[in-house]
């Protein structure tokens, strides 16, 4: 179901059979996740806030690419994470190591990330001091909770495979477990996507794609 390839920029990622499509980019899994979520999400949501700690909630835990790199960048600017997932198909753990991300984070991130990874899944768990972890294995359309965010990582896999998570009412539904001034950031840009955006009460930033897109979006939530 799962064949892993190795991209352009000589990290690894995952082709899914089923859904047709890789779990990131081809072009360079480590670099598009860097470029889109670390980059223009985690980076720019402390600049934002200016606060100790982040809250971030996302669509489509997958490969724990996202997690990783978000939680090494905590570690190395001394603030705590807490990281949200939504995963309706749950990776094992011996088909992520296979990923090889060990190799771009340092071994206590990647150890303690192994250890608790499965403990994670529908329980929230703390890695280390400045690193919570919680990921709900349910669909987008099913998944609920009281907590509000500081960002959105929108990873789900492309409108073209996976079209049911980019409906007006799925985007409608993932926003609305933001907090206002929150940050949706995701790799695609439609323009479906940004009249959602702007319908929940979002201001759209076009920005640089990572290599092998030419955009991508991010939007602030006002109201």
């Amino acid at each position: 179901m799962n064949i892993l390839i190795q991209t352009a920029d000589g990290s690894n990622t995952l082709f899914n059979e089923e859904i047709g499509e890789h779990y990131h980019s081809s072009y360079g899994a480590v670099q598009e996740s860097k470029h889109v979520f670390i980059e223009a999400g985690l980076k720019y949501g402390f600049e934002k806030f200016e606060n100790p700690e982040i809250d971030i909630l996302e669509v489509g835990f997958g490969t724990g690419l996202n997690f990783l790199l978000s939680y090494a960048h905590c570690n190395e600017i001394n603030k705590k994470l807490n990281y949200h997932s939504i995963e309706a198909f749950p990776l094992s753990s011996a088909t992520i190591t296979a990923t090889g991300y060990n190799q771009y984070v340092q071994s206590s991130i990647w150890n303690s990330f192994l250890e608790n990874y499965e403990i994670a899944i529908d329980n929230h768990v703390e890695l280390a001091a400045n690193c919570q972890l919680e990921i709900s294995h349910t669909t987008l359309q099913n998944f609920a909770t009281e907590k509000r965010f500081d960002a959105l990582y929108f990873d789900a896999f492309s409108v073209r495979h996976q079209p049911e998570l980019w409906t007006n009412e799925m985007i409608a539904h993932a926003c609305s477990f933001l907090k206002i001034d929150g940050i949706f950031v995701t790799y695609a840009i439609t323009g479906n996507l940004k009249r959602a955006l702007k319908a929940c009460g979002f201001e759209i930033e076009k920005l640089p794609g990572a290599p092998g897109k030419r955009e991508m979006l991010r939007a602030i939530k006002t109201t």
